[in-house]
């Protein structure tokens, strides 16, 4: 009979690297919690209708990327694509938008997308998100670009570059559109086939196509940034100041577009150089019509996500040195039946307390126990037998420490917990 297989383009993340991804996990949260988020979690399916309405029918993840399904009711629905619209419809289901401003969330999800597996993109991928709620003043904006900038430093990723741009607001993107359309219509010889959907349905997409001709019209397309309105210039002019203020480098970039149309105004990627064409570790943006789309009130609203394969990536290219996980600080090596149940309730006893121990539970010799502490990591080693029971007093080796590898000292029993 042939093995079942895991689906194409996803991971089983387990030991010996599982502890990498806790390290990046508990970091992020970490300093997301200096910042003052809150973590959210919220279903990893929701109706189709949300993601069509909130990502944007016209965009690739709707058309091509989505998982969607049928329930016995008939009711459709999809695996998010993303973390923002399920976010957003929490906060409207629950009636949470009229919290205390700013409502400052977090989480950390797995998301899908029917894609072509490489390195650093899967069709299942893990994502951790911040959502800022309330404010429309640009130093949300800066809050949530200096969280990611904070953790990406912490994380000790080197090469890492703040591209920022702004794609305006309705106000003043209907002229950019205009302009827009008109270059890439006077170049549609030279776009891909899909460019040339995207230029009537998306035409900002077109500036994201990584089809190297593609490229080659986007460099010479009209700016975002020399159609912004009033209200949308002097919105970039306070975040470029206070970035420059708070000594965080970006480069202005009017490449960066994003891929969802609910973006306006502000938007930025956190580029990897030296990891391969998924360089992009963190992308977030404003999007301040998304709530009111979605049936809420008018709530300014910015966020970014953060791909953690990618991270992880980035800081292997970068030489970072993940701390090992915990080793045992003992390990019980038993002779016989009555030792191994002492042994087993003594290991008890100290997990209890908080300490991590082990002991044999497959039977093996103790030559076998001793290299599987060994392999283990322990820190010492108590070898126990019917004699050492009767006396309460054994021998506790220590593999490693101050008294020197792979010493030998007799203790109680009884005083196993204060001697480790």
């Amino acid at each position: 009979m042939e093995n079942i297989r895991k689906p194409r383009g996803t991971m089983d993340i387990m030991a010996p690297d599982i502890y990498k991804w806790q390290y990046v996990e508990r970091k992020l949260k970490s300093v997301a919690s200096r910042f003052g988020f809150s973590e959210i979690r919220t279903p990893t399916f929701e109706e189709l209708s949300l993601f069509q309405r909130g990502v944007g029918e016209g965009t690739d993840v709707v058309q091509k990327e989505m998982y969607t399904f049928e329930d016995r009711e008939g009711k459709t629905f999809a695996l998010r694509p993303e973390g923002t619209a399920s976010v957003v419809r929490a906060l409207i289901e629950n009636g949470r938008c009229g919290d205390t401003y700013p409502i400052k969330l977090d989480y950390l999800i797995n998301c899908f997308r029917y894609e072509k597996p490489q390195a650093g993109r899967s069709r299942e991928f893990f994502q951790f998100g911040t959502e800022v709620f309330g404010s429309a003043d640009a130093s949300a904006d800066f809050t949530v670009i200096s969280l990611a900038d904070t953790a990406l430093r912490e994380l000790g990723i080197k090469g890492i570059v703040l591209h920022i741009n702004s794609i305006g607001c309705p106000a003043c993107r209907p002229k950019y559109r205009e302009a827009l359309v008109s270059y890439l219509k006077a170049n549609e010889e030279s776009l891909c086939e899909t460019c040339r959907t995207r230029m009537v349905n998306n035409p900002l997409r077109v500036l994201d196509c990584k089809n190297e001709s593609c490229k080659k019209v986007a460099q010479g397309a009209p700016k975002t940034v020399d159609f912004l309105c009033e209200e949308c210039s002097a919105h970039m002019n306070k975040l470029t100041a206070t970035l420059n203020a708070a000594g965080i480098n970006y480069k202005i970039d009017p490449m960066i577009v994003r891929g969802l149309d609910y973006y306006t105004k502000t938007v930025f990627e956190f580029i990897a150089e030296g990891i391969g064409a998924q360089s992009t570790v963190c992308g977030g943006g404003r999007y301040d019509g998304l709530v009111k789309e979605l049936g809420g009130p008018a709530l300014p609203a910015c966020g970014f996500g953060m791909g953690i394969t990618r991270v992880l990536l980035a800081m292997e290219e970068s030489g970072v040195e993940i701390p090992s996980p915990e080793t045992p600080r003992l390990y019980i090596a038993s002779l016989g039946e009555a030792a191994q149940i002492w042994a087993q309730s003594e290991v008890y006893r100290l997990r209890s307390s908080g300490i991590y121990a082990e002991c044999d539970t497959v039977g093996r010799s103790l030559k076998a126990q001793m290299k599987y502490a060994d392999k283990a990591g322990a820190l010492k080693v108590l070898i126990v037998g019917d004699s050492e029971l009767e006396s309460g007093r054994a021998n506790l080796r220590t593999m490693t420490g101050e008294i020197g590898e792979n010493s030998q000292s007799e203790v109680e029993l009884e005083k196993i917990a204060e001697l480790i």
